[in-house]
């Protein structure tokens, strides 16, 4: 697959092993730009029944999938090492690096720390829209195609816990797994 240097926006479905108990549509959208990749998640439906974290300082959190949050996995094309960003709506974020699938590589981390900008947050009673930036530093060293995955974990007031991606390769909800990074796109050159 050619990869592509226009901005891409995709539905992500949910798992059918976690359905939802309210009617939702999420999408995401990537922009590939010189500065890095710029990401947009929306979410449409009944916003009041759903989990939003509230706003707080723009800080790197651990845990956030276990929450309402929205999530980008970028590697370079056909490689095992990837990376992780997780964005939650109450601006908090995270960045980790993995040499393989769910490998932590702790030196990596401590050699290129990684901060993210706070992403954007809109909220209404039927939409919420995060926009954020990754950029360049924080991706793959590397002039390669990037596949990237995107995805989102919803939290229903009941608790009940949504997984939502591009593509689902397995029986089990799994962002990790290499076969859910679909998009391919060109790596943005720092």
């Amino acid at each position: 697959m050619t990869p592509s240097l226009a901005p891409l926006r995709a539905p992500l479905r949910c798992h059918p092993a976690t359905p939802g108990g309210v009617a939702l549509a999420v999408s995401a959208e990537v922009h590939p730009r010189a500065e890095g990749l710029h990401l947009s998640y929306m979410l449409r439906g009944d916003i009041a029944a759903l989990c939003i974290p509230s706003p707080a300082a723009p800080v790197a959190t651990d845990g956030l999938w276990q929450h309402t949050c929205f999530e980008a996995f970028v590697a370079v094309d056909g490689e095992a090492a990837y990376q992780e960003f997780n964005f939650s709506p109450s601006s908090a974020w995270a960045a980790y690096r993995f040499c393989a699938e769910r490998a932590r590589d702790a030196v990596a981390e401590g050699q290129r720390p990684v901060r993210l900008p706070a992403p954007q947050v809109s909220v209404t009673s039927e939409a919420l829209t995060l926009t954020t930036r990754v950029p360049a530093s924080a991706l793959p060293l590397s002039p390669a195609v990037l596949s990237i995955g995107l995805s989102a974990v919803i939290e229903e007031r009941s608790g009940r816990l949504s997984y939502w991606a591009l593509h689902h390769p397995g029986t089990r909800p799994d962002f990790h797994h290499a076969d859910g990074r679909t998009l391919r796109m060109a790596a943005p050159l720092i």
